[in-house]
């Protein structure tokens, strides 16, 4: 293969994205990258395979890629460990108030023992309702069964046989809502799930209920959710993703001492990465042989 690499760190800018896919026959991209007619259009008809390093394809037009006959290669599976311990971690830290902890410990507020300072809340005998009981969060609610939850509920578009695993409950999206100590999200990005965390869901939480989303930012109304955070309508929030990613430094959420914000590195081990990357390669060279992709998007 003739190999032309954007070599750096940032994302390609548009312009160079543009110029640099014409005439290719094949397109290995980020998750930063926008894939649409545009790009397309500029690629021209040789390009016959696109190969994403990343589980999601929201950044992808897929009737337009699939109108040109193209074939797309994604990363499932292997990130899967690796964006569970994270969110675990993030559900944690956020409902332990740990970040909180550091910040005191480092600007002198750490004095005597206080009875209520900085508590939190804990998973031992709680109910944890998971939005999205797929592959990450069949994984998430793996590791969080042995610290003592009682009940875990779930929801989505039909009830998973695999539930049985970590003796999960199917149940409506309100009952999941209204009855969960902590809400962990960690379905795909579609129609039906975007904005689906607005005023009318925060509304229904418990007020000591914990919020983790560690899917795509879109799913959740972070206006609606600053209102909720701030108003004390709920406890606290954990969020590996928002809209628009990096989230700006001014943001009203960041000003909130409830709220823990991530830098979207749910599949950041040093491991992951590097099979995610290999995959993707492979992905691309099985695309431009015409033979087997690894791991191929059917759509």
């Amino acid at each position: 293969c003739e190999v032309s690499q954007w070599d750096s760190d940032e994302p390609i800018p548009r312009s160079e994205l543009l110029k640099g896919v014409q005439g290719a026959h094949g397109l290995l991209c980020l998750l930063s990258d926008k894939i649409d007619a545009e790009v397309l259009d500029a690629a021209g008809p040789n390009l016959k395979v696109i190969s994403t390093m990343s589980v999601g394809f929201d950044h992808l037009a897929l009737e337009e890629i699939k109108k040109r006959g193209i074939r797309v290669g994604y990363t499932p599976d292997v990130l899967t460990d690796a964006t569970a311990e994270l969110t675990v971690a993030l559900l944690l830290a956020t409902a332990r108030r740990l970040p909180e902890g550091v910040e005191e410990v480092k600007k002198g507020g750490w004095s005597s023992w206080k009875p209520l300072w900085l508590c939190g809340y804990g998973l031992s005998g709680s109910t944890v309702g998971v939005i999205g009981l797929g592959r990450i969060g069949m994984a998430i609610a793996q590791r969080l069964l042995p610290f003592g939850v009682k009940r875990l509920l779930y929801t989505g578009r039909t009830a998973k046989a695999h539930s049985a695993e970590v003796n999960g409950e199917f149940v409506p999206l309100d009952e999941l809502v209204s009855e969960s100590d902590f809400i962990v999200v960690s379905c795909s990005l579609t129609p039906e799930t975007q904005g689906l965390c607005d005023k009318a869901f925060f509304s229904k939480m418990k007020k000591t209920a914990v919020f983790i989303n560690s899917s795509r930012g879109a799913v959740v109304n972070q206006e609606d959710l600053y209102e909720a955070l701030s108003r004390g309508q709920i406890a606290a929030a954990g969020l590996d993703v928002t809209t628009p990613e990096p989230l700006p430094t001014s943001h009203p959420l960041l000003t909130l001492k409830n709220c823990v914000v991530l830098p979207h590195i749910g599949s950041a081990t040093y491991s992951t990465r590097g099979v995610m990357s290999a995959l993707t390669a492979q992905n691309l060279l099985g695309g431009l042989q015409g033979s087997d992709m690894p791991s191929e998007l059917s759509f």
